[in-house]
Parts: C-alpha cells; structure tokens; sequence
C-alpha cells in the first residue's frame, strides 16, 4: 500500500476504521482456525483467499456487521498462515525437548545422546508412539494433548473454546499439523547441539503430508474399530478440560 506521498506503508490493523478492525479480529481469529484445521501448509494463494473469504463471512454473521471484504483485509488475514504455525513450532519447542529429554549440555557425551535420540525419535515417526521401546500407542502420545492443550485450549478465550466448531471433531488436518511440529523440534537436535530450524512450508509441507497420509491410511485400516476417532474425541474431552473449570466449546 503507498501513502500520499509515494512511499510504502505496510497494511496494519490501525489502517482500518474501529468496526472494521473489530470485525478483522473475529474473522483473523477464524481464519487461523480454519488454516490449522484444513490447510496447515496451503499450496496456492487461491486456498488462502478462499479460507479468508469464509472467514470473513463467519465473522460477518457473528457480529452482525456488513463490511465489505477488500483485498487489503484479504491480505491481512493470509499474512497469518506461516504466523499460526511458527506459534504452533514455538509452543512445541521446550515441550519436546523437556518431553524426550534432550540436553542443553555441550558435552561429547550428551551431543552423541542428543544426535542418537534425535535420529531413534525419526526412525519411522517413532515419536508419535506412546511407547517409544515397544512402538505401541500409536498416535497417543502426550505430546499430541500438551499441543492442543497448550496452544488452544490454555483458557476460555483461546481459539479452540472460542470457535470449537472447527475443532469438533478434531480433524485428521490438525493432528498431521502437530506431528510435523514436533518432527521440526526433533530435527533441531539432529547434529547433537540445538539449531534453529525454520517451520516453513517449503521444508515442512512434504513432511506433513506425509503424516497426513499415514493418518489417513491408520484411519482406513481400523475404521471398523473408530480407533482414530477414538484417540481424538479423548483428546478433545482431555484439552475441554483445566483445573478446577470445564471448557464450553462454542458452536
């Protein structure tokens, strides 16, 4: 966007009138949802424009407003997709590490442990096992309900109490989302000393996919037991609740 006088000015929600900023909050809050909930790692800008169109129209009937959607609020929105993930990776960072045990030590002994973990914890998703010696509980482990705890469920005005609509039932989408989360945290680790390591869709939307079809094909193969349902409506019932109070999940 340019200013009167030529220059650039980078679009923020101060730009916008007070009913237009209160509505692009709502619709914002919406379309961060809706990205971790159906297109974590979207592959076209047109995915991106729809979500925020029906974002905005969500929005729009939630607060009983008529606003016109313009490019401008388009683009406020989808500058969100990588912003919701890198949170998402952020959260995820020590929970892991703490989770595993990874060591902060730069000792040769705790770099070898460090590289070895890293690398039995990727060796066939081993990770996303309850039991990493017996690789059994696949999909249960803690670290799966510590991210939907921690990242939308912490109290009653995070996203997943606020718009549980879009998070009952749990998606496959969001599950795949968090296993490539945590794949990126242990990637951090694989030379034995902790790196930084970018979440970005070039890297990681190969891994998530792939997540997202082993999902799938885990759901297939045991749909006569609803097993994949079942772990997720138990970590949905789990994340409704904090100490002392329960989470009333909107409609």
């Amino acid at each position: 966007m340019k200013t009167s006088n030529g220059s650039c000015h980078r679009l923020k929600a101060s730009d916008f009138d007070e009913v237009t900023k209160d509505l692009l909050a709502i619709a914002t809050s919406i379309y961060r949802c809706l990205i971790v909930t159906r297109e974590p790692f979207p592959l076209t800008l047109v995915i991106e424009m729809k979500l925020a169109r029906e974002a905005w129209h969500e929005a729009s009937n939630l607060a009983h407003l008529a606003v016109r959607l313009t490019p401008s609020l388009v683009k406020m929105m989808t500058r969100r997709t990588s912003h919701v993930r890198g949170e998402l990776k952020t959260k995820m960072r020590a929970l892991t590490a703490s989770f595993f045990g990874f060591r902060t030590s730069r000792s040769t002994v705790a770099i070898k442990q460090n590289r070895d973990l890293a690398e039995s914890l990727k060796d066939g998703s081993c990770f996303a096992f309850k039991d990493l010696e017996t690789k059994r509980g696949i999909y249960k482990t803690e670290l799966i309900q510590s991210a939907i705890n921690n990242m939308w469920f912490a109290n009653h005005s995070d996203e997943g109490v606020i718009h549980g609509r879009y998070f009952n039932p749990l998606p496959v989408e969001l599950l795949a989302l968090i296993l490539t989360a945590i794949e990126c945290c242990i990637d951090e680790w694989l030379t034995g000393v902790k790196e930084d390591i970018k979440f970005s869709s070039a890297a990681y939307a190969p891994v998530y996919q792939v997540h997202l079809t082993s999902l799938r094909c885990f759901d297939e193969r045991t749909s006569a037991y609803k097993l994949l349902e079942k772990i997720c409506d138990n970590v949905l019932d789990v994340a409704r609740y904090v100490p002392g109070h329960l989470h009333q999940l909107s409609d």
